[in-house]
């Protein structure tokens, strides 16, 4: 079993910064991807940025140059750290992890989701 913890979420004017935390703990042998992903009021889940155990990026266009996905492997905890936020940036942010588990097996967990709210 795999639990994710995700903290940093908040309401920012446009402009601000935030950053955002997920942290996965339990039966962890090693992840291979982690990512986040975004869901505004009506519109689908959409992919925000990913990084791999490699240390291979990937952002969505509308984020480039703005956002910054890092992780810190000893503590399997990825960031997000976003940067001249804009009022489209509001939306609830997922942490999604794959990896396998110490007994061999593989997981794919999601976060619970934090409110990101970006006032105009």
């Amino acid at each position: 079993q795999v639990q994710l913890v995700e903290s940093g979420g908040g309401l920012v004017q446009a402009g601000g910064s935030l950053r955002l935390s997920c942290a996965a703990s339990g039966s962890i042998f090693m992840i291979t991807f982690m990512g986040w992903y975004r869901q505004a009021p009506g519109k689908q889940r959409e992919l925000v940025a990913t990084i791999t155990s490699g240390g291979s990026t990937n952002y969505a266009d509308s984020v480039k140059g703005r956002f910054t996905i890092s992780r810190d492997n000893t503590k399997n905890t990825v960031f997000l750290q976003m940067n001249s936020l804009k009022p489209e940036d509001t939306a609830v942010y997922y942490c999604n992890t794959k990896g396998r588990t110490t007994s061999s097996g593989t997981f794919d967990y999601w976060g619970q989701g934090t409110q990101v709210t970006v006032s105009s």
